[in-house]
């Protein structure tokens, strides 16, 4: 049974206090324990990966297909669009969101296909990374001190979802990476071998960079296989994003022609 709807109108009520925070503060979510999802797309991921909405906040026009919202809900609001402006973070207020507990992070997989994240700080570049990383069979990311925060309302939307595919852990330092029993594969815009010439081992780690510094050294040191993107243009680098993209891709391309199905490696 779906949960009885409440009408919120003052901006002094505790729900929109919470909301302002973690709509705009990158942080918030780890004090609050809770994640503001924003948008019908950011819901129908959660949902699909089992979760439940704390709170569930509706404008004043209902979108289509709101249902299966409130049935997963514990709790609906419902908030007039003028005062959506003040906590939604988007041009225009999508009109439907959630909070969300945060989903715990669990142990760190030694042998499942990864990403680590080496101080990559732009909000965008991160959460392209993790749709990228949930696109192409891999299951966890690493992110290291330094690295923009994984949950921050920017991460969230650019990730469109991704999140909730994916066994996230963030503050990590290199020695909490001994664990893994994968190999370290690095990028680099000036040295190592050309990645299309390489052939790429299954399951693997791939370490992406500061989007000015690269790959801090400590990582380098561990790495087993370094490689760069040839880019016939001539152009000095590529967006991390970007090369991300194209690396994982690879990785899953050698997976699927070394085995016999997709099933064989996880994909």
């Amino acid at each position: 049974m779906s949960a009885a709807v409440q009408q919120v109108q003052s901006r002094a009520n505790p729900l929109l206090k919470e909301l302002r925070q973690l709509s705009r503060d990158n942080a918030a979510y780890r004090k609050q324990g809770r994640v503001w999802l924003e948008g019908e797309h950011l819901l129908d991921a959660a949902l699909l990966a089992g979760l439940r909405l704390r709170v569930l906040v509706l404008g004043e026009l209902d979108p289509v297909g709101v249902e299966p919202w409130m049935a997963c809900a514990e709790r609906v609001v419902r908030v007039p669009d003028a005062l959506w402006r003040e906590f939604s973070a988007l041009d225009s207020p999508a009109g439907v969101g959630a909070v969300l507990d945060m989903p715990e992070p669990g142990q760190l997989q030694p042998n499942a296909p990864t990403v680590i994240l080496d101080r990559v700080q732009d909000a965008g570049n991160v959460g392209s990374i993790l749709r990228s990383a949930a696109a192409f069979g891999f299951s966890q990311v690493l992110a290291m001190q330094g690295s923009a925060a994984l949950w921050s309302p920017k991460v969230l939307r650019a990730a469109m979802g991704a999140h909730f595919a994916l066994r996230l852990q963030e503050g990590l330092q290199v020695a909490d990476l001994q664990v893994l029993g994968v190999p370290l594969l690095v990028t680099s815009s000036h040295q190592g071998r050309w990645l299309h010439q390489q052939t790429l081992p299954w399951p693997c780690a791939w370490v992406f960079g500061h989007e000015g510094r690269g790959v801090g050294a400590a990582l380098l040191e561990q790495a087993q296989q370094q490689v760069r993107i040839a880019q016939p243009s001539g152009q000095e680098s590529l967006n991390v994003a970007a090369a991300a993209a194209i690396c994982l891709h690879a990785s899953t391309i050698d997976a699927l022609g070394a085995g016999s199905g997709t099933e064989d490696h996880g994909l």
